[in-house]
């Protein structure tokens, strides 16, 4: 009897502890969680944090998270809708709004992320189809921040646009959010994450700026051998008139210093008999200086005024 009693009551204490195990659940600060009897819901999500009761081995506790989750969309080739085609990669941010809703009709997160790429990626096509390349580029139309050169030369390349990059991710959000009103769910977030040309254009497009940059290289190049040549002339030009310039003050001065050389000359030769005859003497043994050396033969007839002096010291 004993030992009967001791295995009624393993067995009692065992149940009670399946009970407590299977009964009890901890609903944590970042969880929510809907309670299912056979597979249906039981009353509303259970949202405050702390440790809850349920019926053990017939009720289910079904966790779902209460932060914001990611949502990465495919890279997808994509026309625009100038018939240019882009590689678009996507990515969002989505929340569970409505847990008891959210599992009717998705169960799980990964029948959630399964619809999100549907709707997001649907709606993704449909924008970038919609609109041209230039309005899923840019997002105003501001002006090119660079000198005023480039700026005439690029000017024509930056069309203005209407909707811009902003606001088609903001529309593909909003339209994506009407889809998905009855799955207990929102989508925060909407952005573009990389846009790029597809590989059979892309090279194309290289090419084509590189012939675009080359352009823009020969209209510098060209205006500074233009301007270049500018400079050389009014250099050349500003040399001349220096030359010219001090030419004549170099002849003005000249002239000056033989006016008052002959005006000096003048005044001593005239001054007396004997100051002429020095005047002569001196000139003509500077003339005799400059003509004569050890190797000048000169022949002069006795009469020559450059023979004069010589004749007299012979005398």
């Amino acid at each position: 009897m004993k030992n009967w009693k001791s295995i009624s009551l393993l067995i009692v204490l065992g149940a009670l502890l399946l009970v407590a195990f299977d009964g009890f659940y901890i609903v944590d600060e970042t969880e929510q969680v809907i309670i299912t009897q056979f597979g249906d819901p039981v009353g509303d999500a259970v949202t405050e944090p702390g440790m809850k009761f349920k019926i053990p081995f017939i009720q289910r506790a079904h966790y779902f998270d209460e932060r914001y989750l990611e949502w990465d969309g495919d890279r997808n080739q994509v026309p625009t809708k100038d018939k240019k085609f882009i590689f678009v990669d996507t990515y969002a941010r989505w929340q569970i709004t409505d847990p008891l809703q959210f599992f009717k009709r998705l169960r799980d997160e990964r029948g959630a992320q399964t619809r999100l790429d549907d709707i997001l990626d649907g709606e993704t096509r449909n924008a970038i189809a919609s609109h041209d390349l230039v309005e899923v580029v840019r997002t105003s139309n501001r002006d090119p921040k660079s000198d005023a050169t480039i700026t005439e030369i690029v000017e024509d390349t930056l069309a203005d646009i209407s909707v811009g990059r902003d606001s088609i991710q903001t529309m593909i959000q909003q339209l994506a959010n009407e889809r998905a009103t009855d799955l207990g769910l929102k989508v925060l977030d909407f952005r573009f994450k990389r846009i790029n040309y597809v590989e059979d254009v892309r090279q194309t497009v290289y090419d084509r700026m590189i012939s675009e940059r080359n352009r823009i290289a020969d209209k510098f190049r060209s205006e500074g051998e233009g301007e270049a040549a500018r400079i050389n002339g009014e250099k050349e030009r500003e040399l001349q008139t220096i030359e010219s310039e001090a030419f004549r003050q170099a002849e003005e001065i000249r002239g000056e210093a033989d006016a008052r050389a002959t005006a000096i000359y003048a005044e001593a030769y005239n001054q007396n008999n004997a100051a002429r005859e020095l005047y002569n003497f001196t000139r003509t043994m500077e003339s005799y200086n400059k003509a004569l050396d050890e190797q000048t033969s000169l022949i002069l007839s006795t009469n020559s005024d450059f023979f004069k002096f010589l004749n007299d010291i012979q005398e």
